[in-house]
């Protein structure tokens, strides 16, 4: 029986945030790994910027290269429709029965279960681990509060890391480095595939090409 936490999101693109958040909970909750899972098409926002999942799932796989501690699942990007939390997790569990899964969120994320799809069977199958800290923690204690599975959560303390997907977006598209904001392969493949650039700057210098 292993114990597995499941970390999913665009990644668009996965950044060094991501990578503490998943080291937190598989030091903290003694996992024997951390699978990240890039969603295919979210239920319920298009994904912004995309430059498609499989490049999405292609960064996630350089993000986490060397690190035995974490692993990819393609299971969303393969799969056609909606990327539903349930469906993956139930997916993953019926592969190995024998594991124990923790879903693995941000505090905003644990806030908004009650309105996702079928949120107390997504209990049922994994345990919620919640990066969160402070004040924050009776928030979403909450809101959870009236689900069946509720003790099912855990919390996670993690440094305070204020990166996003957004911010690095922005500064590819203002020509800004994001080195050390993403890891460096991941850094180095958004450049070589021109991923985010602005428009006016790719028109300008195809033009004076």
């Amino acid at each position: 029986m292993g114990r597995i936490g499941i970390l999913g999101g665009t990644f668009n693109p996965p950044h060094l945030g991501h990578l503490l958040l998943a080291q937190e909970a598989h030091a903290a909750l003694g996992l024997d790994e951390v699978r990240f899972v890039p969603a295919g098409a979210p239920p319920h926002k298009a994904v912004s910027e995309d430059p498609g999942a499989e490049r999405r799932l292609h960064m996630v796989r350089l993000a986490v290269r060397g690190d035995d501690r974490f692993e990819v699942s393609d299971l969303e990007v393969v799969r056609p429709g909606p990327s539903y939390t349930l469906a993956t997790l139930q997916a993953i569990d019926a592969q190995a029965p024998q594991d124990e899964l923790y879903l693995i969120v941000g505090g905003d994320m644990a806030e908004a279960l009650p309105g996702w799809q079928r949120p107390e069977e997504i209990l049922e199958v994994a345990r919620l681990a919640v990066a969160e800290r402070g004040d924050r923690r009776e928030r979403v204690e909450a809101a959870l509060a009236g689900l069946g599975g509720a003790r099912r959560v855990s919390f996670l303390d993690m440094p305070r890391v204020d990166i996003s997907s957004r911010e690095v977006r922005r500064r590819v598209a203002e020509g800004l480095p994001i080195r050390y904001l993403v890891p460096a392969a991941v850094a180095d493949y958004v450049a070589a595939e021109g991923l985010y650039r602005a428009r006016e700057r790719v028109a300008g210098e195809a033009g004076g090409a």
